[in-house]
């Protein structure tokens, strides 16, 4: 009883924190004769910004901390999952929809039809039942405007989710979700410092090789792409296969906000601060981040799928996930590149074709061998029972997939999906073969060790005609 008095009030006192704070923001976000905010405003927002952030933090690991081993565990960890998981899906769609949004406005600028000599371009557009007239300026106009906006935050908090996600669902419950003794059995603390530090090792190598002349030349695409196919591989040996497409993702994603953080907004700051001084500007700032931008748009459709990933087994569960993982990259963003380059009006006949037969041969590569015929009636030469299959799903499954679960992780059933009668089995039979039999993905990283003997036996009773 004391230990749930006990979260109430920190509960009560952590939204007192976070009125203060929202508080502070507002006073932030104004100078006091109601223009917009200005500079020393805008850092005290950004303080403002990073204290909700540490408020949410601490909040979150209050509660994960006194409620760890009391009933509400479970339950805390799932809404914690679909909070921060709505968080990052919200942001990301913010900063991937601006992302494409200005790269199409930077491709589809007009250069050269009535444009000032001040003028990088500008665009006609019609949207929402209005049209919208854009100019880009070459450096900055003559007088920066005192509302100025900013793309960051997007960038940001699409990130700090996404790695709030990641301790959620894999770091949290490590030893479920990140590590598989199949893989390579390691401790959960390892698993979890070996994902942290490979996002900042990567982070390293890219910015290093973006600072070589390789950057202009077409061998950067090349060793970037490997030094990515590397990534995946290492991460295939190391954690489940789940995990190892995520953290890929997460890989992309830190490349990402760490272009937009330590490249693309020092420019921008410096192109504000040479424009307001009136000091000369050094073009290649400009350059660097426009090709960084350049570079989280082509990052953008590999981290989209690695997100959904996570539902499709056919993809990850592959005997050669990375390789998978590989070719869908490259096939996402090569359709990518065609967009950008139908955007510039300029064509290219081979970009969609050769993209779109590299990820159709993925759908090739990833399906199920097909037997001989007569080979799979050879092989089950005992009529395998209902009474069979449910003694084994109730040995090997409903520990997580039931109305009331008992594993020590899921306290709700994974995706909805219960065994609890022979007619759910019966009903959920492909799901079951494409999971349990097929990709071999089900139970998660083997947990409740059900054998080969098993599987196989699942098989046959399903290519029996699954008869109750």
């Amino acid at each position: 009883m004391l230990q749930y008095v006990t979260l109430i009030a920190l509960l009560l006192a952590f939204l007192l924190l976070l009125s203060v704070i929202f508080a502070l923001q507002r006073v932030a976000a104004t100078r006091p004769d109601g223009g917009p905010v200005g500079r020393n405003g805008s850092t005290l927002q950004g303080y403002a910004y990073a204290l909700i952030l540490l408020a949410v933090v601490a909040g979150v690991g209050i509660c994960y901390v006194l409620a760890r081993d009391s009933p509400w565990a479970g339950h805390l960890m799932e809404w914690m999952n679909i909070v921060v998981r709505l968080m990052h899906i919200t942001f990301g769609i913010a900063w991937i929809g601006a992302s494409f949004y200005f790269v199409f406005l930077e491709n589809a600028l007009n250069r050269t039809d009535n444009v000032r000599d001040e003028l990088a371009g500008n665009l006609w557009a019609v949207h929402g039942g209005g049209f919208y007239y854009l100019e880009k300026y070459k450096s900055a106009p003559k007088v920066i405007p005192k509302s100025l906006h900013w793309f960051k935050y997007e960038a940001y908090f699409t990130w700090l989710s996404g790695f709030s996600l990641l301790f959620v669902v894999y770091y949290f419950n490590a030893s479920s979700m990140l590590i598989d003794p199949r893989v390579l059995d390691i401790a959960p603390l390892a698993g979890v410092g070996i994902g942290v530090g490979s996002f900042v090792v990567g982070w390293l190598l890219y910015d290093g090789l973006c600072r070589t002349a390789l950057v202009r030349s077409k061998w950067f695409i090349v060793i970037g792409f490997l030094l990515l196919v590397g990534f995946a591989f290492f991460y295939a040996q190391v954690f489940s296969s789940r995990a190892a497409y995520i953290h890929f993702g997460a890989l992309l994603g830190t490349l990402m906000v760490g272009n937009v953080f330590f490249t693309i907004i020092p420019a921008q700051k410096a192109m504000v601060k040479a424009a307001t001084e009136g000091t000369p500007l050094d073009p290649m700032l400009g350059k660097n981040a426009l090709a960084r931008s350049l570079h989280n748009n082509y990052f953008t459709l590999p981290v989209l799928f690695v997100m959904v990933s996570n539902h499709f087994p056919s993809t990850f569960g592959h005997a050669y996930p990375w390789a998978i993982l590989a070719a869908i990259t490259l096939g996402t963003a090569g359709v990518k590149h065609w967009l950008n380059l139908r955007e510039k009006h300029q064509s290219n006949a081979w970009v969609l074709p050769a993209s779109v037969a590299v990820l159709l041969g993925v759908v090739f590569v990833t399906a199920p061998q097909a037997e001989p015929a007569g080979t799979a009636a050879a092989s089950c030469t005992q009529q395998v029972s209902m009474s069979q299959v449910n003694l084994i799903v109730q040995k090997r499954c409903i520990q997580c997939h039931s109305s009331h679960p008992t594993d020590d992780v899921f306290k709700s059933p994974p995706n909805g999906v219960v065994y609890d009668t022979p007619d759910d089995i019966i009903r959920l039979k492909d799901k079951i073969m494409q999971r349990v039999v097929v990709t071999k993905t089900m139970p998660q990283n083997n947990k409740t060790q059900i054998t080969q003997e098993e599987r196989d036996q699942i098989k046959c009773w399903i290519e029996q005609g699954a008869l109750k």
